[in-house]
């Protein structure tokens, strides 16, 4: 099976969208995949500043914990984020980490399969479009990456809610096990 990278960006405790994916690790672990999950809480993650230096070296001249994240990322065969809508688009923290992984863009990065997992008080099917475009526009820049399926349980708000949705739980249990 696979090495999986999940990746949860809220920073809110009692998360709903840790709790599902707590559950999406279950399933994945299950199917025989060996999972790493890394919380963006406490992480010290700057803004890039567009200076493309990591263009030609690989590295990012920030020293902060995307550094390590990103060779993280580099090393795993699938990755998995797991964000909450907010305002209709992905946590700006993820977007930030995405933003910081630009050094993977030359390398000889291992990741193939994506996906993502989000989470809204919304229940529109509408809900998660732009945050799933932005990602899907990170993962076009890797070509021999893809953007393999998403997962929206929207419906959800108040902390720690996630646990009076048992179909939810369920889907994000069988979502894990379907990664490749």
């Amino acid at each position: 099976m696979s090495r999986v990278l999940v990746i949860t960006t809220s920073l809110r405790a009692r998360s709903n969208s840790d709790r599902l994916a707590e559950e999406l690790i279950a399933g994945a672990k299950d199917a025989g995949h060996d999972v790493e999950h890394i919380s963006l809480k406490g992480r010290q993650i700057k803004f890039c500043v567009g200076c493309l230096a990591c263009q030609k070296t690989q590295k990012c001249l920030l020293m902060d914990d995307a550094v390590e994240i990103a060779e993280k990322v580099k090393e795993a065969d699938t990755l998995v984020f797991v964000t909450p809508i907010y305002y209709y688009e992905m946590s700006g923290q993820m977007k930030t980490l995405l933003d910081r992984l630009n050094p993977l863009f030359p390398s000889d990065y291992k990741f193939r399969s994506i996906y993502m997992l989000s989470v809204a008080a919304e229940d529109e099917a509408y809900v998660p479009e732009k945050a799933v475009s932005g990602l899907q526009g990170w993962v076009d820049c890797f070509e021999k990456a893809e953007l393999i399926d998403t997962l929206f349980c929207g419906g959800i708000n108040d902390a720690g809610e996630a646990e009076q949705h048992r179909a939810k739980l369920e889907e994000a249990y069988e979502f894990g096990r379907q990664l490749k």
